[in-house]
């Protein structure tokens, strides 16, 4: 899993712009097909992200980026809600033992948090072999990437034990769902009241 969003991330990074498709090489309706859309979607969120930044960006240009960023979190959501649904599917005929926990976080929202640490590690990755800083950031940039590394072998093992409990029984899958109400019309204040 890890290495299919290091893999989209490196080729996003061939052409570097939001704008640039995806180009997923994962067959429509596999899981790895899912996994590449989420994780094209944070990649693309990270660079809104920088790009929305600067104090001098062009306030029109700010609030473009701003309502992208907002559809953005949306799709991220629902992804990783779809990512749940296949869970959901795979542990259906799974039979929970009587005394089986929830756990804090779906399946699906450990791996948003892996492809999330993806792009940090890329990231921190390009800060760490900078040339043109001092001794000081460089050092600060490999003890964070370093700290990251260890994150994500940890997250991995956590993920892998979440996914056997869920299949032994000794953890049950429960899911729900994201209700957000910033982009509804029929529930954010600001956007019903203007009718």
């Amino acid at each position: 899993m890890f290495a299919l969003f290091e893999r989209q991330i490196v080729d996003y990074h061939k052409v570097d712009s939001v704008d640039a498709p995806t180009h997923n090489p994962y067959a429509a309706g596999t899981f790895e097909h899912l996994l590449w859309e989420k994780s094209f979607i944070d990649t693309v969120q990270w660079h809104l992200e920088d790009l929305i930044r600067p104090d001098d960006v062009d306030p029109v240009e700010a609030l473009r980026l701003k309502r992208w960023i907002d559809r953005s979190n949306q799709q991220r959501t629902d992804t990783v809600e779809r990512i749940d649904d296949y869970y959901m599917q795979m542990f259906a005929g799974v039979q929970v033992l009587p005394d089986a926990k929830i756990n804090t976080e779906t399946p699906a929202w450990a791996i948003d948090r892996l492809s999330i640490l993806a792009l940090k590690i890329y990231h921190f990755g390009i800060e760490a072999s900078r040339k043109d800083v001092s001794a000081e950031q460089h050092s600060r940039c490999e003890n964070k990437l370093k700290t990251l590394l260890e994150q994500k072998s940890d997250l991995m093992l956590a993920i892998d034990d979440l996914l056997a409990e869920l299949a032994s029984g000794t953890k049950k899958m429960k899911l729900y769902r994201q209700m957000k109400m910033y982009n509804d019309p029929m529930l954010n204040p600001m956007l019903y009241n203007k009718k």
